[in-house]
């Protein structure tokens, strides 16, 4: 949100620039100049590929059409479970004193918190 809002401060404030003249007011009848600074490159809005959620939601037999709106909320959803169980999973590494994450703290954290009761037996 930090990065948002410097660029939004930014922006008003090259506005307020263009907009006055040496006084501080706006001249009657004089257009503002475009000397704006060049707008920021778009923010990539998800870290997994669409295309490839997409090829996966279509692999589903039940799955014909999938707007990109699906795909971006499907793909927002995976991100937010990955961050997820990876968080709660970190837990039991640091537990073992270790940075890095092995499978046995993934089970450890399927086993701990309910809310992943669903994958139990599936990484077998």
């Amino acid at each position: 949100m930090a990065a948002e809002e410097e660029v939004t401060a930014g922006a008003a404030a090259a506005v307020c620039e263009v907009g006055e003249n040496e006084t501080g007011g706006k001249s009657a009848g004089e257009e503002p100049e475009e000397t704006a600074a060049p707008a920021p490159p778009p923010q990539k809005l998800g870290r997994l590929p669409m295309s490839r959620v997409k090829a996966l939601m279509k692999s589903d037999p039940d799955v014909s059409l999938a707007s990109q709106e699906a795909v971006f909320i499907i793909s927002k959803a995976t991100e937010l479970f990955i961050e997820t169980i990876a968080k709660d999973a970190y837990v039991y590494a640091q537990r073992g004193k270790r940075k890095t994450l092995q499978r046995k703290d993934l089970d450890n954290a399927i086993d701990a918190f309910d809310e992943f009761a669903f994958l139990e037996g599936t990484l077998d």
